[in-house]
């Protein structure tokens, strides 16, 4: 049986990396899903491939740092297939691996607003609905980095941390309405990001370096991440919230 029949998601950042993986994921298990990103090509092309499999999804292109754009996610998931039931907020944004006084202020914006402001918009916008509806669930893409930082991305850390207690914090208030909320926390993975997070070419070698920190001995992948996420949305975590799952091969030990 599907664990996602008949549900309703929107994924941010869906069109690349850990989102596509999601977004993919959830349609497999029978979830309709709101595929948002502000590539616009590319998420359309998640959206019609999930749909040429079977699938039901919609492209919507958003800025997941702007009100409106995060409104219109709701609006487009109710427009097309008539109810809301998760959020997955996976877009994320970060600084090169360098020191942190090599960070401008522009960009130090730019990544708060991309990984901590966006769940402040879906809050915003999709808890009136779950409280409205019974309920929901909010699964949000934090990272390693906010349990166990490491030198080189410091304000990148401090943005998952941010995540993570929000999404605690969250799931106590939200609690008594149905709504759950739940984190979960890839290490670093074969994504558009990489070469940010590494602060280096990604070459076999420096990919060593890496590699030899992850007890398990590879990368995260958007089927690990996926799965982690269909496990939060599903009924199977009904009595779940508040929780964060480390999906990084045992990196966090």
């Amino acid at each position: 049986m599907s664990r996602l029949a008949d549900k309703v998601a929107i994924v941010t950042g869906a069109a690349s990396g850990f989102g596509r993986g999601i977004a993919q994921r959830f349609a497999q298990e029978g979830c309709a899903v709101v595929v948002a990103d502000i590539a616009a090509d590319a998420g359309e092309a998640v959206a019609a491939g999930i749909r040429a499999s079977g699938g039901r999804a919609q492209f919507v292109r958003a800025d997941v740092t702007r009100s409106a754009d995060v409104k219109a996610l709701l609006d487009a998931a109710l427009a097309h297939f008539g109810a809301l039931h998760i959020v997955v907020n996976n877009a994320g944004a970060t600084h090169r691996n360098r020191p942190l006084l090599e960070v401008d202020e522009a960009t130090f914006d730019r990544i708060y607003a991309v990984n901590v402001k966006s769940i402040y918009w879906t809050a915003v916008h999709m808890v009136p609905h779950f409280r409205a509806a019974g309920g929901g669930a909010f699964v949000n893409i934090a990272s390693t980095a906010g349990v166990r930082p490491r030198p080189g991305l410091t304000w990148y850390n401090g943005t998952k941390g941010a995540v993570i207690i929000t999404s605690k914090g969250m799931a106590a208030e939200l609690g008594p309405d149905k709504i759950r909320v739940n984190c979960v926390n890839p290490v670093i993975g074969e994504t558009g990001l990489l070469e940010e997070f590494m602060g280096m070419p990604d070459t076999p070698e420096n990919r060593k370096k890496f590699l030899a920190t992850i007890p398990l001995g590879r990368f995260s992948t958007p089927a690990d991440v996926a799965s982690a996420c269909v496990f939060y949305a599903s009924d199977e975590a009904a009595f779940i919230t508040g929780s964060c799952l480390e999906v990084d091969g045992g990196r966090c030990v």
